[in-house]
């Protein structure tokens, strides 16, 4: 096992009294993560600053039952899970492995504000009921608007954790925006000054 990146001070911080859980997650995703083909064998020294720090700090946008799609290793919900015991979390994840961690990491932890759906966005069967979706980095703005948004109730929000290009998604998007009565939309940092590289967040209202 590539060995993991010392927590940075400022996790204690982020995580409060639920930074006990985070770093048994942040561990076993260190230990198991590679092998289970969940993260990349680069990723472990890393691991912290780049991909837990950068989830959390944007924990305290959301707020009801939020959706995140593509869930994966549980990046970003496993994190703002543990970090948001206050807020219903819909893990969404086709590959039955992937559910098969994320369901274990439920279990160790004693997650109960946590379900794990194994499905794709495209085959959600509840309809527009969610108050939030996010996703993190996966695709695309233009790709995701309609594995997102279909899942979200009219006034519902689009919370992405993109990357440097944000801005740029959004004018290549105008067409979905429109489609799928998108409002609101705008890049918001969320974590300037407090971790080394702050997170963008793409938002968007969902108008019906």
């Amino acid at each position: 096992m590539t060995e993991l990146e010392a927590e940075p001070a400022v996790a204690a911080e982020l995580f409060g009294d639920r930074i006990d859980l985070a770093r048994r997650f942040t561990r076993a995703l260190a230990q198991h993560g590679e092998e289970r083909g969940l993260i990349g064998p680069l990723e472990p020294p890393r691991l912290w600053t780049r991909h837990i720090l950068n989830s959390v700090v944007a924990a305290p946008l959301f707020s009801g039952r939020v959706g995140d799609v593509g869930s994966g290793a549980g990046l970003p919900g496993l994190v703002l899970a543990i970090a948001r015991p206050d807020v219903r979390w819909v893990l969404i994840e086709p590959m039955e492995r992937r559910c098969v961690w994320l369901n274990e990491q439920v279990d160790a932890l004693g997650l109960e504000n946590v379900e794990v759906v194994r499905a794709r966005s495209e085959d959600w069967a509840e309809g527009a009921v969610l108050d939030q979706v996010t996703a993190r980095a996966v695709s695309a703005f233009r790709t995701l608007i309609p594995l997102t948004a279909p899942l979200v109730r009219d006034g519902g929000e689009l919370i992405l954790l993109k990357g440097s290009n944000a801005p740029k998604e959004i004018s290549a998007a105008e067409k979905q925006i429109r489609k799928f009565k998108l409002t609101h939309v705008r890049v918001e940092l969320v974590g300037d000054g407090v971790i080394s590289e702050p997170t963008r967040v793409l938002r968007a209202t969902v108008s019906r």
